[in-house]
């Protein structure tokens, strides 16, 4: 999202090219945001922070742990140091939540037989909506982090190859192709 790299081939003497996203701060912010988002529904749908009151009681503590969650992750999302680690957060606050909606509305989860076929629940469909989004944009900050470290292993290995002796040219590179747009080598 913020700041891409294409990665492709390129002619000799070309530039390679970026595409611009959204500031990384503002993405940042705003799954800061559905994080907490995602702890309100979940304070709301329990009646309050402290209240609780219907069985079974795992089901209370899976609502506190979310909520704490949901703080803790938009925390991690505010630190600009967190790189991968508050975009990983995020995607399981949303992921988690999200499967035990659809278990509870679907084939129901121990102790809590109620909720089986109730798709109509206001304040769980905006929890789907909410998570979804969450997860959405977690995963699109975590590709491109993902797709770089691939990168760089890739290029790691190939340049270790090539510095052996009697070693083919590394992969990606070709003198009347041009070089791999994102590695190091260039000829």
């Amino acid at each position: 999202m913020a700041g891409k790299t294409a990665v492709g081939w390129a002619p000799p003497g070309t530039v390679s090219a970026h595409l611009d996203g959204p500031p990384e701060l503002a993405v940042r912010l705003v799954s800061a945001l559905l994080a907490l988002a995602v702890a309100g529904v979940h304070v709301a749908d329990q009646g309050g922070i402290t209240a609780f009151n219907s069985p079974p009681d795992w089901l209370g503590w899976s609502y506190r742990i979310i909520e704490v969650a949901g703080v803790l992750t938009a925390l991690l999302l505010l630190l600009p140091r967190s790189r991968w680690l508050g975009w990983a957060a995020g995607v399981l606050l949303g992921t988690g939540p999200f499967l035990g909606y659809l278990a509870s509305r679907s084939v129901g989860v121990p102790g809590d037989p109620r909720d089986i076929g109730n798709w109509g629940y206001w304040l769980g469909t905006d929890s789907l909506i909410v998570e979804a989004a969450l997860v959405v944009l977690c995963v699109g900050m975590l590709l491109p982090l993902v797709a770089a470290f691939t990168v760089g292993l890739r290029s790691r290995r190939a340049g270790e190859l090539h510095q052996r002796p009697g070693a083919p040219e590394p992969s990606g590179v070709s003198p009347e192709y041009g070089t791999r747009v994102g590695t190091r080598f260039e000829p």
